[in-house]
């Protein structure tokens, strides 16, 4: 199967379900490193690094979906509870602004009172007041939501968000594309067909997106594998996804709880997404749920982006897990890796070479 699979990369023929399992079954770690490392510098010969000046704003933490895994969200009710006002989340963007910033990543629970034009007049303002950053917020998930409690098609939301001032929509919310596994860890939460009809729609209307992945919370490896797969369908789709992001569940302080995989299981994982999404160029490193050491040793196991700096995260941080970093460390993890760092926008167009 190795040789078969090595042929198949080496013609860029797209890698099969059952290259995809018996990566994930049978490969050595070295094996998957070696395979998606080659993989890596064909598509980026270049060796250059990216990474995006961010900050992660959670504009509320309340959420209807109380999913297993999450030790983020609250019930309305709860005294810890809370919704940003507008004048809170123009003080972070300023914020984000007078570091260099250049995208503004908001998310947040399923409030079951914040309908569209909250969410309107919001994004209205960021993008008067900071026109120089990207609105890349929300997640399929928050659309659907929004959209219901609105009484709107989610067509139409996304619609409305976008003419708003929403530019860019993160692949949050997608976990296992899955529904079984989706039942049993967030059974609340939208199926992964609703999912990814709201990221169609989003390429449709020209809006670039992100994909994700959350292992670890009791899916089989067919099922990482089918979640790739659906991944590469869709961009076979529409071409939308700039970037994926696969990352490890955190048990910390969540219903669910368990172990969260170790560096080699993430180093593998990571590898099989490079090797089997051919279609998506870039593969971003986990930091935040990784650390830097070993978001730097992905760099050689197929991925060539260290995502964004974020000047704030709360969701993994709520799990006990809280990894920071600096602009300065981001170059130096590259450096120390043997790679080229460049500044970049959402959309991955070079703003500076370091």
């Amino acid at each position: 199967m190795l040789s078969a699979i090595e042929q198949s990369l080496a013609d860029r023929i797209p890698l099969s379900r059952d290259a995809g399992l018996w990566l994930i079954n049978e490969a050595s770690l070295l094996t998957l490193g070696k395979l998606a490392d080659q993989v890596r510098l064909r598509l980026h010969p270049h060796r250059r690094v990216g990474f995006v000046v961010d900050r992660n704003v959670n504009y509320t933490n309340v959420c209807t979906t109380q999913c297993k895994f999450c030790a983020f969200f609250r019930d309305e009710n709860h005294p810890d509870a809370y919704v940003l006002e507008y004048s809170q989340i123009f003080d972070k963007v300023q914020e984000l602004l007078d570091q260099g910033g250049t995208q503004l990543l908001m998310q947040g629970g399923l409030h079951p009172q914040l309908r569209i034009g909250w969410f309107e007049d919001l994004f209205r303002a960021i993008r008067k007041r900071f026109p120089t950053i990207q609105i890349h917020s929300l997640s399929p998930t928050e659309i659907v939501h929004i959209a219901e409690l609105s009484g709107i098609s989610t067509s139409e939301c996304l619609a409305r968000l976008h003419v708003a001032g929403l530019q860019s929509l993160p692949g949050g919310g997608a976990e296992i594309l899955v529904d079984e596994i989706r039942r049993t860890i967030s059974p609340n939460k939208i199926g992964w067909q609703d999912w990814a009809a709201v990221m169609r729609e989003a390429h449709r209307l020209g809006m670039p997106t992100t994909a994700t992945m959350m292992f670890g919370a009791g899916e089989r490896p067919a099922d990482i594998v089918e979640h790739l797969l659906r991944i590469r369908a869709l961009q076979a789709e529409g071409n939308g996804f700039t970037a994926f992001i696969p990352w490890s569940y955190q048990p910390g302080n969540t219903v669910l709880g368990g172990e969260s995989p170790g560096g080699v299981e993430y180093l593998r994982i990571l590898a099989l997404s490079r090797l089997l999404l051919d279609n998506v160029l870039n593969i971003q490193a986990s930091w935040v749920t990784q650390g830097a050491m070993l978001a730097q040793v992905a760099l050689r196991f197929g991925a060539n982006d260290l995502g964004g700096t974020m000047l704030e995260e709360n969701v993994v941080a709520a799990t006990g897990v809280e990894f920071g970093i600096s602009q300065a460390e981001i170059i130096e993890i590259a450096r120390g890796a043997g790679f080229t760092p460049v500044r970049r926008t959402t959309t991955y167009e070079i703003l500076q070479t370091y």
